[in-house]
């Protein structure tokens, strides 16, 4: 066994001894407040006033970063196991219950400052995902950075492989309740989708998108108010 593998086993065996020790603290016997402090071990970073509710799940925790301000609620999921990946969670992000959040090799997700996750929320790669600053993805939506292959029908899907393009979310946009972001799509910043849609193409900034696949209805902006360039400066500087 080599140095590396030996290293990679010592991460592990932290990492279920702080989690499987403290992960069921209850917040009346101080476990935000242990997890914080400790968990610091296990972490890339994890900053200050943290909170993590009891029965949040980490695999690969030597590969999450977790700024300041960020809240976590039970039954949270983060695996960020497998080579080369990176999970960070940005001052102020809020996690809400039973929200999944995957890699699976070299792989980087970014949810950036402010941003609120629904409950039930699923994010998965292994293509990239950036979800930019104070963006509210609704419950049950799925954001889904890969595809499977099924070319060849005397094959079983399972065994024809992925493709990988990634999917950016841009700042200030509004996923509506069970949305789904398939993979390869860019939404643009400022823009609302409509609860139940499927974006399978990219959506242009400050647009209205709804229905199944998702289709711009109307603009968010127009000339008498400002126009989408001004609109995106003034979100830049706030």
């Amino acid at each position: 066994m080599d140095k590396q593998q030996l290293f990679d086993k010592w991460q592990r065996f932290k990492e279920v001894l702080l989690i499987s020790f403290l992960g069921a603290l209850p917040t009346i016997i101080f476990g935000p407040k242990l997890r914080n402090l400790l968990y610091r071990f296990i972490f890339v970073r994890i900053g200050s006033s943290v909170y993590i509710q009891h029965g949040v799940e980490f695999l690969g925790a030597s590969c999450i970063e977790i700024g300041n301000s960020v809240h976590i609620f039970k039954g949270v999921r983060i695996d960020a196991r497998g080579d080369n990946n990176k999970i960070l969670l940005e001052q102020g992000v809020a996690i809400e219950r039973n929200v999944d959040i995957g890699c699976l090799d070299n792989t980087s997700i970014q949810i950036a400052q402010d941003t609120f996750i629904g409950p039930g929320v699923s994010i998965t790669g292994p293509g990239n995902i950036k979800i930019g600053k104070r963006c509210l993805i609704a419950a049950h939506s799925g954001i889904f950075a890969n595809n499977h292959t099924f070319a060849d029908p005397l094959r079983y899907i399972a065994d024809q492989g992925i493709t990988r393009q990634g999917i950016v979310i841009e700042d200030d946009c509004w996923l509506g309740h069970g949305v789904t972001v398939l993979d390869g799509v860019t939404i643009g910043k400022g823009s609302v989708v409509g609860a139940g849609a499927v974006v399978t193409k990219d959506i242009p900034s400050f647009s209205i998108a709804v229905g199944v696949p998702a289709k711009v209805v109307r603009k968010r902006v127009n000339k008498q108010q400002i126009n989408p360039r001004e609109a995106e400066m003034k979100l830049t500087k706030s």
